[in-house]
């Protein structure tokens, strides 16, 4: 039984065709206008491509692409499953660093599908840019500045202005569950602008199903993935594929190919009992061939919010807890080091509040896994 929601299924399989895309870009200043570049700031404005530095999230940089913004590289397409494919070409967990003192901030961005946002999940988080900077007076702490309000494929917007003076670091989170075509950042002319390539760290690597992909964050910054590596500084990668994160040795071979400070795994949504039983071990017993010393964290899979008045669904849960349980405790005894492991019970919260649609997590819900996760990382990497 796929726990993908019949929303998300659309949008997978046609929403897309649905959403015609407009003849004509709407005035994004009509619908919001400190969503709008006037013509006189636009004349003004130097254009960066983020390309010419880098973003991170972007696995195996050297390998070529299909798309620029791609995750997985052009290898992956026939080796992986098409499904796993179609969603690698989202752009969720990216994010694009760079130092400037402007004064206001410019972001112009083409979508590679015309369905800008779906009926459980806001255009902000499937196609917009989330920006956060580090404010140096709080010990150089990630807070939020603002996300662009996508309307149309393409998006040419001054995402914040009258920003404190001043030179800081920025980071840009892309869309969640949509693709990107371009991307540059803009900024007055004369104003300083440092693009700064991905952090050389290892990164924490999340491999997983549609709510490590995002859904439904309201923001691409919200997702627990993005939240965990603000608060570990640390770069990310999130390989979360809505509907189809299946524990596929075929995936492994991608996830061997990273050098890892940690693989979390944490695919249970898409998986049943009998699945997870066949496929942990496999998979747990690849990564650590391939990285023997590298922390590998289990994850048990979420339980829906109204689980407590649907028994079936609880049921579920049970069993397949029951079943990455057992699959933890095999690989324990036949002595496989650095293995950790995250119960499910809690990560919405134990209040029903954590979640969109009962399955996927609201931004509540997101901070909530972040708050459980967090520990575990920390201790998975000595720190």
């Amino acid at each position: 039984m796929r726990l993908l929601p019949f929303a998300l299924l659309l949008a997978l399989s046609g929403l897309s065709h649905a959403q015609k895309a407009p003849t004509k870009t709407p005035d994004v200043s009509k619908l919001d206008p400190a969503m709008g570049v006037n013509k006189k700031a636009e004349d003004n404005l130097e254009w960066h491509d983020v390309t010419a530095w880098g973003v991170e999230g972007r696995i195996l940089p050297e390998q070529k692409r299909l798309r620029w913004f791609d995750r997985l590289p052009a290898s992956a397409e026939g080796k992986v499953t098409s499904a796993v494919w179609n969603l690698s070409r989202d752009s969720a967990g990216m994010m694009v660093r760079f130092k400037t003192n402007a004064e206001a901030i410019s972001v112009h961005y083409k979508l590679s599908k015309p369905g800008i946002g779906m009926p459980h999940m806001p255009a902000t988080g499937v196609s917009g840019v989330d920006l956060y900077a580090r404010d140096e007076k709080d010990g150089g702490k990630w807070k939020w500045v603002q996300v662009t309000k996508p309307a149309a494929q393409e998006v040419k917007a001054e995402i914040i202005k009258g920003l404190a003076p001043g030179q800081r670091e920025y980071a840009a989170y892309l869309p969640l569950y949509n693709g990107i075509e371009s991307l540059s950042i803009g900024v007055a002319k004369g104003s300083k602008f440092e693009g700064l390539a991905p952090r050389s760290a290892k990164p924490v690597v999340f491999y997983g199903t549609s709510i490590t992909h995002g859904a439904c964050a309201s923001r691409p910054g919200m997702v627990h993935t993005g939240i965990l590596g603000r608060r570990l500084d640390m770069p990310v990668v999130n390989l979360g594929f809505s509907g189809n994160g299946r524990m596929d040795t075929a995936v492994g071979d991608y996830l061997v190919q990273l050098d890892a400070a940690v693989y979390v795994i944490d695919c249970l949504p898409n998986m049943q009992p009998a699945q997870v039983t066949e496929k942990c071990i496999p998979l747990v017993k690849q990564l650590r061939a391939a990285k023997p010393e590298t922390p590998i964290i289990l994850v048990e899979d979420r339980r829906f919010t109204n689980d407590w008045i649907t028994p079936a669904k609880k049921q579920f849960h049970t069993d397949n807890h029951a079943a990455l349980k057992a699959a933890y405790e095999t690989l324990q005894k036949e002595g496989v080091k650095n293995l950790h492991y995250i119960p499910g019970d809690s990560l919405y919260g134990d209040d029903t509040e954590g979640a969109t649609d009962a399955s996927h997590a609201s931004d509540l819900g997101f901070m909530r896994q972040a708050d459980i996760f967090e520990p575990v990382i920390r201790k998975a990497l000595g720190r």
